[in-house]
Parts: structure tokens; sequence; C-alpha cells
């Protein structure tokens, strides 16, 4: 079957990629085996525009925000379904000078379409915020394992999906320079299996640094239209039960939960919600594709023509991979590089 682009991995990035490419025209195949360990099926799926205990504005978020909601809902309607959760996040001050700090910002205008408004004294029932907090907009969560099920069902009706694990010892390269795997032929052939660009050939030396989170579901007594973030971020699913997390361990890479994550993920929820969890109904753990300048990786191997990049979203993969798809995207089709805080090309010296 020859196609325009053989995509390797059906993550977070490889799926939006792909799809940018469908929509603009172009045949597709993507390989990926379904593991259930992926961290995009892990991951919590929130995007927010203020992040980091120094609680500052999200790189890139004017541009990056712009895209968010307008690309999910687009991508509901294809596939007939609903994951996109819109949904306010409130983070509560640790001082006085901090509510002071945002209360300034909040005058002004490049936070308005981020702020929906500065609680002065405590008021949310059940949440730790003696100074208050910051209730913030633009914000939520996608339900990723649901949407990369249901795009996974979409692109076998379309014939677009191998369902295996990729192999190189399984990838040729023709006299025309064709890329071939098992059926399949392409011109162009595009990784985007995370921290698996690690076991191959072409990008082995992209200095991915692969970071263990753990997440919690928990039952506990609290109820919440907001997502609570401060420490720790709590999402609640409703009938009592949330989820939470996450760690953050770039020493031991593994998909083994820990006792000290579970017991340092409880520690800081009970002192964000200082309501008992009466039970763990799930303890999920993932390994994040970053990189090591937090920044994404795009862009042409040095010195193979035909062939891509496209990862390194780490935590933030739900709020970058819909504009930089695009970004990439353009790049594929007319050849535009991609800014240089995201381009490949930085890292050309660790080859």
């Amino acid at each position: 079957m020859e196609v325009d682009f053989l995509l390797i991995g059906q993550g977070l990035a490889g799926s939006i990629l792909s799809y940018r490419l469908i929509k603009a025209g172009f045949k597709v195949c993507l390989v990926d085996d379904g593991s259930p360990a992926s961290s995009s099926k892990v991951a919590a799926g929130l995007y927010n525009p203020v992040t980091g205990r120094k609680m500052v504005k999200t790189w890139q978020a004017d541009i990056l925000f712009d895209e968010i909601e307008a690309f999910y809902r687009e991508l509901e309607t294809v596939l007939n379904q609903n994951f996109l959760h819109p949904t306010g996040i409130y983070r509560p001050f640790i001082s006085y000078e901090e509510q002071n700090e945002w209360l300034s910002k909040s005058a002004d205008s490049q936070y308005d379409r981020y702020i929906g408004k500065i609680v002065r004294e405590p008021g949310f029932p059940g949440v730790s915020d003696p100074f208050g907090g910051l209730l913030l907009k633009s914000s939520g969560y996608l339900d990723i394992k649901k949407m990369l099920e249901s795009y996974r069902s979409w692109l076998l009706k379309r014939g677009s999906l191998i369902q295996g694990r990729f192999s190189e010892a399984q990838l040729t390269e023709d006299a025309s320079g064709n890329w071939q795997f098992q059926i399949i032929r392409a011109p162009k052939l595009i990784f985007c299996n995370g921290i698996g660009v690690k076991d191959n050939s072409f990008f082995n030396w992209v200095p991915f640094t692969p970071v263990k989170g753990e997440i919690l579901t928990v039952r506990q007594a609290f109820k919440s239209h907001e997502i609570i973030n401060r420490g720790v971020f709590r999402i609640d699913l409703g009938n009592g039960i949330g989820k939470v997390g996450s760690t953050y361990n770039n020493r031991e890479i593994d998909l083994e939960p820990t006792a000290s994550g579970k017991r340092e993920i409880l520690d800081k929820l009970r002192q964000l919600v200082p309501i008992e969890v009466s039970s763990i109904i799930d303890h999920q753990v993932g390994i994040r594709p970053a990189m090591r300048d937090r920044r994404p990786v795009m862009g042409r191997h040095p010195k193979k023509e035909n062939v891509f990049l496209f990862g390194g979203l780490g935590a933030k993969g739900v709020s970058l991979a819909p504009y930089f798809s695009k970004e990439m995207t353009e790049y594929l089709i007319s050849g535009k590089e991609p800014q240089k805080e995201v381009n490949i090309n930085r890292f050309f010296k660790y080859i």
C-alpha cells in the first residue's frame, strides 16, 4: 500500500500530527502496538495557562491556547465523541504577597483571557486556601485515553493503522528512497513514538530526559466543579472519585508503581484538600517523553532528508500538540522551518 507518510507511534504526538496530515489531503499510515502503559494513555491531560511553583504564565501560552479548544472540538466532531472538558483551575495562594502579586497582574490585559477571578479569602469549602487563590479560565483537561482509543478505531476503519510493535529490522529503503515496512511503502518516515526513538539508529542521539510520573485515582468525600491544583492536581470525576497527581522522577525510569510515589501524592493531597481518602481505586505509572530543555523537538534528520521526528511534548502535551502539530505540518508540506526553540537542529551537536 502506497502512502505519503509513515508515522511510528499513535500516542498524542502521532495521532494529532497524522490527523493534521489527513486533513491536508495526504495518505498516512501509523504503526503502533497499543501499549496500555503509553504515557499518553496514563496522563491526566491538563491544559493550564499558569504553571509551576512560581505560578507563571506557561511558555507561549498566547499562541498555544488559541489552538487548544478549537482543535479538540473539531476532533470530537469527526470522531463523534466527547473527551474535552473545559474546567476552571483553582490555585490557592501560599502567601498574601502572592495574592497581591496576582491582584496586580489582574489589571494587566495580557492576563485577561486566563484570570477568571482573584479570591482574596478562603472561598472553596474543603480546600486549604487561607490566603485565597487564583481561579483560572481557558483551562481544563482532555480525556486522552478516550481520545486515543476513538481515534484508533477511526484509523482502523480507514485502513490507516498497523497494529503491532515497530521494529527497525523490518524497515527497508529502496533505491528511490522509499521506506518499506510490512505492506506499507512511503517516501517519508516520521517518528512520533516518544522515548522509543532511543531504540532506533536515526534519533538515538536526541537528548530525551524521560520522567516517571505516578497518578492515583481515589475515593474521597469531596466535590468540586474546578480542578484544584497546588503541589498536586485533583480532577473531580464525580461520585466521590478524583484523579490526583503527579510525581516527577527522572532517576527510576520504570513502570512500577511505588509506595513512595503513593505516599508523596497522598501527603500533598492532604495539604491541599484535607479530607480523608477512603480508598485508592487505581495507581498508574507513565514515562513522559520530556526533553532536557523542556521544549518539544521537531524537524528533519541531519543526514536523511526523508526521515523526521516529532515529539518531546512532555507533561504539557495536551497544550503543545495542537499548535506544534500545525507547525510541523507546514514544515512537511512547504519546508517552512520550525522555530528555533523547538527545531531539532539545536541538538545536532550531540551526533
